[in-house]
């Protein structure tokens, strides 16, 4: 398994958006911006709704790409292979949250529709590179 080296771990703790890459049932890709948590022993946390593409997509398929881009220099980047090591609804209400207020600064993520299952995805890390 591979680690984000300490001199760029400090990208997953700025309001950096990840790009993953995901893979479709006919094999071809689909990539979503989305909001990227601190590192949490390693590995990467995502969350989503149940029912959304990545979501669908890393179920079948756990493979996955992200690229993490340092919004103080878009020169400076991390790019991580890896795989879904877990996916689950505990503690995705709450993760939402946390990124809620990382991102936009509020208390509770506003944007959650009637219904939705929040889903929070942990990444192993398998091969890194970095850049800038």
């Amino acid at each position: 398994m591979a680690g984000i080296p300490d001199k760029f771990a400090d990208i997953f703790d700025k309001k950096s958006f990840a790009h993953v890459a995901t893979l479709m049932p006919d094999g071809t890709p689909q990539v979503t911006p989305v909001w990227i948590d601190s590192l949490d022993n390693g590995d990467i946390l995502l969350n989503t709704a149940e029912g959304r593409a990545k979501e669908r997509n890393l179920r079948r398929d756990p493979r996955v790409v992200l690229a993490v881009q340092d919004p103080d220099n878009p020169y400076r980047y991390v790019q991580v292979r890896g795989r879904v090591k877990e996916m689950t609804t505990a503690g995705a209400d709450a993760h939402i949250d946390k990124l809620a207020h990382k991102y936009l600064g509020v208390d509770s993520y506003p944007n959650r529709r009637p219904g939705e299952v929040r889903v929070l995805i942990r990444i192993a890390p398998e091969r890194v590179q970095v850049f800038g």
